[in-house]
């Protein structure tokens, strides 16, 4: 079982960039690239060599491995509908949510050991959001953890859900699937097409790094975008269908589509309004949270 759970983690991860693609595609009225592209892109990466500057140091060569392995251990924290996850003990979700931050806070080091100005640039602006979004992130995984009185994700989605707290997994959910434009360097956030280094986010601090080393970052993005978007999809299957071959199935279909939809209609942010953008998802989850409370609580809400 545990397994199976890694293998649909897996194609999750594989499978949400090629939807997100196609849902572009189809919207701009473009037959576009293959769904698969991407994991073609990844094998041409690991085929080429690695070329590192003479002003950086040992530190710099870690972060992608870093970068890859915290993203590989968060996903095994999450579980896939009703499948238990490979990792699971009591207060796994703080150690889930910390995984990550070691995740982004290697990579900050890393473009900060380049001594490029753009980096550095780049690492300033990822620390703030993540900053921002930390938060976020914390009050939705508290908010779970109130309702079902357990601090692991595997009895969280296994205690079964009430009536009243549906519509507080759901917004969960919604709040989650927000949160992965930020981490994931989406729009309106971040543009992962753009080439222009002042706008840029994620990829600035990326800028130094070539061959296996930007396999290893492109991976580790999508297993993080992954989990994030199970997460999600464990919330509103605990509603619906807490089962994995539904969960499974709709985080590729949440997290891609709105990703593709998002993308193709809307235009990036200003640099100055992401803040407000990260801190208006950080106070709906407060919202959400508060909900929770109150539903704890058994106060009626008028």
């Amino acid at each position: 079982m545990k397994l199976l759970d890694i293998l649909l983690i897996l194609l999750v991860a594989a499978a949400i960039p090629g939807v997100i693609n196609r849902t572009r595609a189809r919207l701009a009225g473009r037959k576009g690239i293959r769904f698969l592209q991407h994991l073609y892109d990844v094998r041409l990466l690991l085929r080429k060599g690695a070329v590192y500057s003479t002003t950086t140091s040992p530190l710099f060569r870690a972060v992608p491995s870093v970068y890859l392995g915290a993203a590989l251990v968060a996903v095994l924290f999450i579980p896939v509908g009703d499948l238990p996850p490979v990792l699971a003990f009591d207060g796994d979700l703080i150690a889930f949510a910390y995984t990550l931050a070691l995740g982004r806070t290697a990579l900050i080091l890393g473009a900060m050991d380049t001594g490029s100005p753009f980096e550095g640039m780049g690492a300033s602006r990822e620390a703030l959001y993540g900053a921002l979004a930390e938060p976020a992130l914390m009050l939705v995984l508290g908010t779970l953890a109130l309702l079902t009185g357990c601090t692991s994700f595997a009895e969280i989605f296994a205690a079964g859900n009430e009536t009243c707290h549906s519509i507080v997994f759901l917004l969960s959910a919604f709040v989650l699937l927000k949160l992965v434009f930020t981490e994931s360097g989406r729009v309106p956030v971040d543009d992962p097409r753009t080439h222009l280094e002042l706008t840029m986010i994620h990829e600035v601090m990326c800028l130094d790094y070539c061959g296996v080393d930007m396999a290893f970052i492109k991976v580790a993005g999508w297993c993080k975008t992954a989990a994030l978007s199970l997460l999600a999809a464990d919330a509103v299957a605990a509603t619906i269908c807490p089962r994995w071959w539904f969960t499974a199935p709709l985080a590729v279909v949440l997290t891609g589509c709105s990703v593709g939809i998002v993308e193709s209609t809307q235009a990036r942010n200003k640099l100055v309004r992401n803040t407000t953008f990260i801190l208006t998802i950080a106070a709906l989850a407060a919202l959400v949270f508060f909900t929770g409370y109150l539903l704890q609580l058994n106060i009626a809400l008028s």
